[in-house]
């Protein structure tokens, strides 16, 4: 696992010339296109969303799309047309901006369903079907959607079937002094993105999706995820709670954070620190819990506080598996 962690120091410093601070979201992202998931990123205007999403597709070479999303979307805006050709006397497919290796949806909260609908395919099955034809997407393919979550006039609410495809919700916030300030002096002549240079091989990072599967996760392990989920669809104030896909994203996100810290074994801190990105947006709480201002990142913590952390398991790979909280 010391490649991968070797890998991801790598673009993590790479990418961290152009995103200052934030260390934790850039991580979070890495592991993301390592478990070839999704991410929405949610935070106010002006946070470097948008920043961040270019900086991870030049870091790796990939190809990168932007989609903005408006009221006046066309589903065929994304996913692409079939034009007829006078010449050929053939329809021929126009690719749409969303076949492309990483794919920006900006503001994705701004069109339509029907528009957004448009993913739904792409994200989950890597594939999109225009006129009765099914075209395949690149690998990898990664959609970084961005939405505001202050402003929600002219705005459509995701629906929690697009919600659940996303792997990661992560927010960014705001910078602190110093690092603003080193913000400013970075970008005194030019914008650091202009001079970012590719450290990752897209063969490199397929090599590497393959080998995060092979992070040893305890049987104890795998029942501490079950209970954190299972917690969520019991709890008084949660109307529905963590779906299936979310068991799955909690599994196959610390695979990733266990081998990104150079180790080939999870443990239950791996699991704490991705349950708030990975479950807080799946959850739907109740109108009257709502009132009360209870918010996912609250129950989240009350749930990671409630479920018993795992112990070692005695005479089974013990000396690899150290399943207690660090």
């Amino acid at each position: 696992m010391s490649r991968i962690q070797q890998v991801a120091e790598r673009v993590i410093l790479n990418v961290e010339q152009v995103i200052v601070g934030k260390h934790q979201a850039v991580e979070m992202v890495l592991i993301a296109l390592l478990c070839k998931g999704h991410v929405l990123l949610e935070d106010v205007p002006g946070t470097g969303k948008t920043v961040l999403a270019k900086s991870i597709a030049r870091s790796i070479g990939c190809s990168f799309k932007r989609i903005q999303f408006t009221p006046d979307l066309l589903p065929s805006d994304v996913t692409g047309v079939s034009i007829f050709n006078q010449q050929t006397r053939q329809f021929e497919f126009r690719a749409g901006p969303v076949i492309a290796q990483i794919v920006l949806a900006d503001e994705i909260n701004r069109a339509t369903p029907k528009a957004q609908s448009a993913l739904l395919e792409a994200m989950e099955e890597r594939q999109v079907t225009v006129d009765g034809t099914t075209y395949e997407l690149p690998h990898p393919f990664i959609v970084l959607a961005t939405q505001n979550p202050i402003e929600y006039e002219g705005t459509f609410p995701l629906p929690e079937a697009q919600l659940d495809r996303f792997l990661l919700r992560i927010h960014l916030g705001y910078p602190d002094q110093r690092d603003e300030i080193a913000i400013l002096k970075r970008q005194r002549q030019a914008h650091p993105l202009d001079t970012i240079n590719r450290v990752l091989e897209i063969d490199t990072l397929l090599q590497l999706q393959e080998a995060i599967k092979d992070v040893y996760i305890d049987d104890l392990i795998e029942e501490y995820i079950v209970a954190l989920v299972a917690a969520t669809r019991n709890h008084e104030d949660i109307y529905l709670g963590a779906s299936t896909r979310g068991t799955l994203a909690l599994y196959r996100t610390a695979q990733a954070r266990a081998a990104i810290l150079g180790r080939d074994f999870v443990i239950p801190d791996d699991v704490k620190e991705l349950a708030l990105s990975v479950l807080g947006h799946r959850l739907i709480i109740n109108p009257a819990a709502r009132m009360r201002n209870v918010s996912a990142r609250g129950i989240i913590h009350e749930i990671l506080n409630s479920v018993p952390v795992p112990g070692a398991r005695a005479g089974r790979r013990h000396e690899r598996t150290p399943a207690t909280a660090a």
